[in-house]
């Protein structure tokens, strides 16, 4: 029934439970799951900054590790534009079945913008939207404690990396409710995982 379910996100806490439905979707019934993130122009061009598009990888790159890690087979790619213009048009341009999408974001901001580019790609879109709105409360707000959980996290997986005390490539970066701690340890790179509603985490990639 569906073969390819589009789950646009744009980093924010608001995307997370659209995230989580498209993969329990696209597992449902075999189908690829789409990660699409726009970088804002136009109406929105205000927004956009120097960290816009490396948040925009940042964001599918979540999506993509989740995926692979349930099995589902993902397609990721970043786009600027006039975020609803860029949804619609990759729908069209994919043969997308159905689109899972947030309501609102969590910040005053996110609940403006998610809110609105929702609205526009319902009343637009040729295919199923599917409108997830969110529920569960952030727990961990700090960057400190989410690389503290990190660490906890390697220590316990002994097997997974080599033992030498890690040290963290750069600062961790939330996106999508869940933060991605960077760590180098014996010539290892070993990304982290933690998500922010639970506090649980995983060893998401390791690469020489």
């Amino acid at each position: 029934m569906y073969q390819n379910v589009l789950v646009p996100t744009d980093g924010s806490d608001g995307t997370r439970q659209s995230i989580t439905h498209g993969l329990t979707i696209a597992d449902r019934f075999g189908a690829t799951i789409h990660a699409l993130s726009v970088v804002p122009e136009g109406p929105l061009g205000t927004l956009q900054n120097d960290a816009a598009t490396p948040a925009a990888h940042r964001a599918v790159e979540r999506i993509e590790a989740e995926a692979t890690r349930d099995g589902v087979e993902a397609v990721t790619a970043v786009e600027q534009g006039v975020p609803h213009e860029e949804i619609l048009a990759y729908a069209d341009d994919h043969d997308v079945d159905m689109i899972v999408m947030g309501t609102q974001g969590r910040t005053g901001l996110d609940r403006v913008l998610v809110g609105s580019v929702t609205e526009r790609v319902v009343r637009m879109a040729d295919v199923p939207v599917v409108t997830v709105r969110l529920t569960d409360e952030i727990r961990i707000t700090d960057a400190a404690e989410a690389e503290r959980i990190a660490r906890k996290t390697l220590a316990a997986e002994a097997d997974a990396v080599r033992a030498d005390e890690p040290t963290v490539l750069e600062d961790p970066h939330r996106t999508s409710a869940s933060w991605i701690v960077p760590f180098e340890t014996d010539g290892l790179t070993v990304h982290v995982h933690v998500d922010a509603l639970s506090g649980d985490a995983r060893i998401a990639r390791c690469a020489e």
